[in-house]
């Protein structure tokens, strides 16, 4: 077993140093700061924090951009999620019809006088004057067909012989005054309208 050389005595000058032994250590430099040292060691300090300062800001860039790393070390900014705009847009076309109102409104009728005895009448039939006809002297075109045109004026509508005030057979145009009360029975005449 080798035993390590002793220290160098005071004085003495040091010696080859066989493999494997302990020899003397390097001189160590003077402590103390060395103008030039210092300033070297201080133009290092300040490139390390820049360095880091620009990877912190570099790493914090990637995070805050989303992008993951793909298998050869650089990040895919398509593959980040983009984001959506939507556009609505109004097409143009007829505008939306307005709204039907209905307004109720509530008719009056219109005065009429009470429906009275007519002034004009068919050349058919049997009327009380007064009631049904307004008393007057009535005209008519004549017959209606070929066998002439048949008035009676009559105190009553019993149709008894006795009771006839009146009567014609027209072939042409005729006239007739009927006073009220009476019955006037027609056959076979154009319409009858009252001329005074």
């Amino acid at each position: 077993m080798n035993t390590p050389n002793p220290a160098p005595h005071p004085g003495s000058q040091p010696g080859p140093v066989p493999q494997g032994a302990w020899g003397p250590a390097a001189p160590v430099p003077p402590t103390g700061p060395s103008p030039a040292g210092a300033a070297s060691r201080r133009k290092q300090r300040i490139k390390y924090a820049a360095t880091a300062a620009v990877a912190l800001f570099v790493g914090v860039g990637i995070g805050a951009g989303g992008g993951e790393s793909e298998p050869g070390g650089t990040t895919d900014a398509k593959a980040a999620p983009q984001p959506t705009v939507t556009v609505t847009e109004t097409a143009p076309g007829k505008a939306a019809p307005a709204p039907t109102v209905t307004e109720t409104v509530t008719a009056r009728p219109k005065k009429t006088e009470a429906a009275g005895p007519a002034t004009t009448f068919s050349g058919e039939g049997e009327y009380l004057v007064g009631e049904d006809i307004k008393p007057g002297t009535y005209k008519t075109a004549g017959p209606e067909g070929e066998f002439g045109c048949y008035w009676e004026r009559a105190k009553d509508a019993s149709g008894e012989f006795e009771a006839i005030i009146a009567n014609n057979n027209l072939e042409g145009p005729g006239r007739v005054t009927l006073n009220k009360g009476e019955y006037f029975k027609t056959n076979r005449c154009g319409e009858w309208k009252r001329v005074g």
